[in-house]
């Protein structure tokens, strides 16, 4: 008989959870378990008091701030390692789950209520479901591999040109919520979603998206410790086209993405857009002849194409790099779906800056150029960065997340002058290395000292650089084994520069302040 009360009652919380689709729906009483108590977590459970629900935060680790806010706008909070279910949680008997992006779809509160019949959201489906609180934005979604950030800065720079309130929000560090909930409104919502995030969003029923365009940026291997194999990373990616109404960007060089829009539901009359670095097709964004070019959003476009701007221009403003000209024409695709005129999208391209620790010089000195891209966090990030420079002095190396990077010292070997490996997963790379490129001078920095890491790997980086060579930071690896973050791995690295350089550096080496690592 329990078993099939219990059944009843979930049946009941499934039933008025699909009622709940705007920011006026009664929320009031609702017993909604919040995990995670960083930026998304707060903003959950925020979000959710000022509706009226009945809030349980449960947290392994906690910001004394956010939990005396917390107790002040009626939130509990249950301070547990969450190594097991915590009794409180059974006690609390919760109708719904919000889970912050970084808990593993295994882990212990996720599969109890898997077990129980509690329905699990990410922090994107309920900002979905109130996303009429001040007014209703379009939403464009942006995920991929690498390149998301650059892309979402980009949309909304384009879009804001042309007069829009436009917001980049989620992973990027602007939880959605809070653009959502921004009295002032906004017209676009831009949104970097990662794996993580996707991997809890329905595609059907009341809590699924309908955005107005999306992209895929890129596709390799990364984050397979969470995901636990690389189909089932494909799939959480794949999930941004669902239900698109205007435009699915996708990549030509990826044959992947190709195929996740050929593969998703969509509303009628969405388009399929491709871009690449190559002469684009009547529906697609390219290069001809060193120009970006728009052949989608025109009329005449299988006799004609609309000039963006040159690879050159975008070279003396520092966005030359190959990667960076593809996103560019990604965000470029998004935008002119919105009507974004293409002389709009060329004049902001003249103000627009690369976040700090994206392939950004740090000092040029004796002929040698030093760049940080700490942001590199993949092998697919770093693959894209070596291939933008010559010869390479390589620093890389941390927490490769499960994922094999073999085959990039394989690619890259070549191009090489010497690499110096840091990090905890360094046995990995040196064999690469020994395997791939047993001539090339190998350093390893061995300590685990936060403070000296950096000073020695740029010590023999200088010891062995010579003039035209690059010393390149492209770790190919997450930083939380030696470093708070990839900005703060960034910031020791052109710390360690200019300490070594001194007087000899030229330019302005001063760091600027980056996003969250997500």
């Amino acid at each position: 008989m329990a078993a099939a009360v219990n059944e009843s009652d979930a049946a009941a919380a499934r039933a008025r959870l699909d009622t709940l689709t705007s920011w006026n729906a009664d929320w009031k009483g609702l017993r909604v378990a919040v995990l995670g108590l960083g930026v998304t977590g707060f903003s959950v459970a925020d979000t959710l008091t000022e509706l009226g629900a009945d809030v349980l935060v449960l947290a392994p680790t906690v910001d004394d701030d956010r939990a005396r806010i917390l107790e002040v706008i009626g939130a509990r909070l249950v301070r547990h390692p969450l190594d097991a279910v915590p009794s409180e949680l059974e006690e609390f008997d919760p109708e719904l789950v919000v889970a912050s992006p970084g808990f593993h779809p295994d882990h212990p509160v996720l599969e109890w209520a898997g077990a129980t019949g509690v329905a699990v959201w990410g922090d994107v489906e309920l900002a979905w479901r109130v996303r009429d609180k001040v007014n209703t934005a379009e939403w464009i979604l942006v995920t991929g591999t690498n390149g998301k950030t650059t892309t979402v800065q980009l949309t909304a720079t384009f879009l804001a040109a042309n007069g829009l309130r436009a917001a980049p929000c989620g992973n990027i560090g602007v939880p959605v919520l809070d653009a959502v909930r921004d009295p002032g409104g906004f017209d676009v919502l831009v949104v970097e979603l990662s794996s993580y995030q996707l991997h809890h969003l329905p595609t059907v029923g009341p809590g699924a998206l309908h955005p107005w365009a999306s992209v895929v940026l890129n596709i390799a291997d990364d984050h397979l410790d969470w995901h636990g194999s690389p189909e089932a990373y494909r799939a959480a990616k794949a999930t941004v086209y669902a239900n698109t109404k205007v435009a699915c960007v996708y990549n030509r060089a990826d044959e992947t993405t190709m195929h996740m829009v050929e593969d998703a539901e969509v509303e009628e009359g969405a388009r399929a857009i491709g871009f690449g670095l190559d002469v684009p097709g009547p529906s697609d964004f390219g290069v001809v002849e060193g120009i970006l070019c728009d052949r989608a959003f025109l009329e005449e476009r299988r006799t004609a194409a609309l000039e963006i701007a040159t690879v050159d221009e975008l070279a003396v403003r520092g966005l030359g790099a190959p990667h960076v000209v593809a996103n560019i024409l990604a965000a470029s695709a998004l935008a002119r779906s919105y009507g974004v005129p293409v002389g709009i999208i060329h004049d902001a391209l003249g103000e627009f800056r690369l976040d700090a620790h994206r392939i950004e010089v740090v000092a040029e000195a004796g002929g040698i150029r030093w760049i940080d891209d700490s942001k590199a966090t993949n092998p697919h990030a770093a693959e894209a960065s070596l291939r933008a420079f010559g010869r390479v002095v390589w620093i890389v190396g941390g927490l490769l997340k499960g994922v094999d990077a073999d085959g990039l010292v394989a690619a890259h070997a070549a191009r090489l002058r010497a690499a110096i490996v840091i990090g905890e997963d360094r046995a990995p790379l040196v064999a690469a290395f020994r395997r791939h490129a047993p001539e090339l001078p190998l350093f390893e920095v061995v300590t685990d000292d936060t403070e000296t890491v950096m000073p020695e790997a740029v010590a023999l980086a200088a010891g062995i650089a010579e003039a035209g060579d690059t010393v390149l930071l492209a770790p190919a690896a997450a930083s939380m084994d030696q470093f708070t973050d990839y900005a703060d791995r960034g910031r020791r690295f052109h710390e360690a520069v200019r300490a070594r350089l001194g007087g000899e550096a030229d330019g302005d080496t001063a760091p600027l302040e980056p996003n969250d690592e997500g």
